[in-house]
Order: C-alpha cells, then sequence, then structure tokens
C-alpha cells in the first residue's frame, strides 16, 4: 500500500468554451494537505477494457493509489461495475439477447438500447465485456461491485460512483442503501478496515451525496462532481459553499480549471478535496508536453490533491 494511501486514510479523509492556456493560477495556490492521489480511471482503462478486473488488476500494477468503479443496479438489484447505463456499448449484449432491446428517443432519431436494470445478475454475467476493445480480452465479464472490492481491498482505495442513481430511483431501486450495505458486509464501515483501504464516493447527483450522508454520516469521504448537464454552476462561490455542506470534495472536468484557475483556489479555499476528471494520454491539450506534465500543472499550480487518469503509469512521481 502506497505512502499516499496510508496518510489519506489517516487524515479520515466538459469541455470548456475558452482554450486551455497554460498559466499560473492567479495567485499561490494553496498547498495540498496531503500527496496528491493517483486515481485510476474506470481502471487502467487506457490498456485493458474499462470496469473489468483485468483493468483494476493493472491498475494496481502501475501503482494506483485508487481505483474507480462506476455503478449500475441489475434487475434483481445487484451493483455491477460499469460506466453506461445500458449494455450494447462495452458488452455483447445484442448478440446474446436480440429480442430485448428497448427503443428511446434521442437527438439523432430512435435508437435501441439494452438497459442495465432490465436484465438480471445471471444475465449479465452471460455477456462479454472484453471484445469490443481487443480480441485478447474475449470473455472477460462485467464484475459485481463485491468482485472489485475482493481485488482491490487491502491493496488500493476504491473510488465509486453512484451512476445515473435517478434512472434507479424510478424503478424502485435503491442504489445508495445497497451501496452502503455492501460496504458494511466488507467491513468497510470501520475505520481500521479503511487505514488499508480507504473509500471515496463521487456523484453527479447532490441528492445521491446527501441520501449517502443520511445514510452512513461522515463515515465515507464524498466528492461532487462537476462538469454534466445542470453542475457548472457547483464551482461558484456560492456553489462551493453549498456543496462544502453535504460533501467533502470537488471532481471538476480539468478543462473548467485551466480556462478559470481562479476555481480550482476556490475549491480549495473552501476546505474541499479537488480532484479533476480525466487526463488522458491521447488528448493532451496544448502547450502540454504530454499527460504527465499536464498532472504536474494539476498538482502543483492549481493545487489539486488527485486526479482521474486513464494512464495510471504516467502519474507524476514523488517530488
Amino acid at each position: 500500500m502506497s505512502t499516499r494511501i496510508a496518510a489519506l486514510a489517516f487524515a479520515g479523509l466538459c469541455g470548456c468554451a475558452q482554450p486551455p492556456v497554460r498559466e499560473a493560477a492567479p495567485a499561490a495556490a494553496p498547498a495540498p494537505p496531503l500527496a496528491p492521489v493517483n486515481i485510476a480511471h474506470r481502471g487502467a482503462s487506457a490498456y485493458a477494457p474499462e470496469h473489468t478486473l483485468p483493468a483494476y488488476r493493472l491498475a494496481l500494477e502501475m501503482g494506483a493509489d485508487y481505483v474507480e468503479q462506476d455503478l449500475q443496479l441489475t434487475r434483481d438489484g445487484r451493483l455491477v461495475c460499469l460506466h453506461d447505463t445500458t449494455l450494447e456499448r462495452t458488452t455483447d449484449v445484442e448478440e446474446v439477447f436480440p429480442d430485448r432491446a428497448v427503443t428511446i428517443e434521442t437527438a439523432d432519431g430512435p435508437r435501441r438500447v439494452w438497459p442495465v436494470a432490465a436484465f438480471t445478475l445471471d444475465e449479465v454475467k452471460r455477456l462479454d465485456a472484453g471484445s469490443w476493445f481487443d480480441a485478447e480480452f474475449a470473455g472477460v465479464r462485467v464484475p459485481t461491485l463485491q468482485e472489485a472490492i475482493d481485488l482491490v481491498q487491502g491493496e488500493a482505495g476504491l473510488y465509486m460512483e453512484t451512476k445515473d442513481p435517478e434512472t434507479y430511483d424510478a424503478l424502485g431501486l435503491a442504489m445508495e442503501a445497497e451501496l452502503v450495505r455492501v460496504l458494511a458486509a466488507n467491513g468497510l464501515d470501520a475505520a481500521a478496515t479503511r487505514t488499508a483501504t480507504p473509500v471515496f464516493v463521487q456523484s453527479f447527483s447532490a441528492a445521491s451525496l446527501r441520501r449517502m450522508r443520511d445514510l452512513a454520516g461522515d463515515t465515507y469521504p464524498l466528492v461532487q462532481l462537476v462538469g454534466g448537464p445542470g453542475t457548472q454552476g457547483l464551482l461558484t462561490d456560492d456553489g462551493l459553499a453549498e456543496v462544502a455542506g453535504y460533501a467533502d470534495g470537488v471532481g471538476p472536468a480539468f478543462p473548467m480549471l485551466l480556462a478559470d484557475p481562479s476555481r480550482a483556489l476556490a475549491v480549495r479555499a473552501a476546505g474541499l478535496e479537488l480532484h479533476p476528471y480525466t487526463v488522458r494520454a491521447g488528448q493532451v491539450p496544448e502547450p502540454f508536453d504530454d499527460a504527465t506534465d499536464l498532472m504536474v500543472h494539476l498538482f502543483d499550480e492549481l493545487g489539486a490533491t488527485g486526479v482521474f487518469t486513464d494512464n495510471p503509469d504516467l502519474f507524476p512521481p514523488a517530488r
């Protein structure tokens, strides 16, 4: 376990209209209270299919301090690790269950989708979640949250997102309650256990984070994601004051901070952790040399206390 993880556990704890400009923040950024943490976005997702055990395992091998799990719920109420609320992008569901699609209306017209919540866990486990990425990963399955915990616990931290919780609310499925239950079943509600396996819970949904606080108190640090529809205002001074009332940090899309470095300073001044997303080696904006260079800027100039990256192996060395 890295010293960054031990320190953080002990402490108890997209796009923007303006082009990014490499410049120092308008005032000296406050020093992060702890060494910045390396958060493997969907696992080491540049190198293995996102949200699969191979991606999580590779993230651990690459030295990630935290491994991220986006969460969805199956029809029988089981938490699985998947980014989308539907299965077709990252599995072969269209071939295995061709007659189980539903048609939704989108801006581009009708589209057939296979919602996770329409399938039991046993059905989801029949799907190939690796071939879409590379034939090398054929037959890899969608992991449950429990399987992710079994792999990561004791090796790194868990960084979970309640994904589209309103979708599940409408179906009578309580994502936050199930998450709290699973964490407690693994002893992660105990401070001593979280020394080896610290936990963050994040969401774009303020309502979801408030429910987590109601259910678990201050047990798990909560992070408000910023950058999705209707969330940009949370980076204003008033918005940050509101966030500080129910969460411990914010996770903005990093271009928002490059466009307006004062927002990074405001986050830290509000006493909140700053975990921007997502640095990808293939999508580094000018004038940064590479993903490592960009992350150094986020830490040293803007005061970020962690960063989400598809490339945990490119995380800057300790300085």
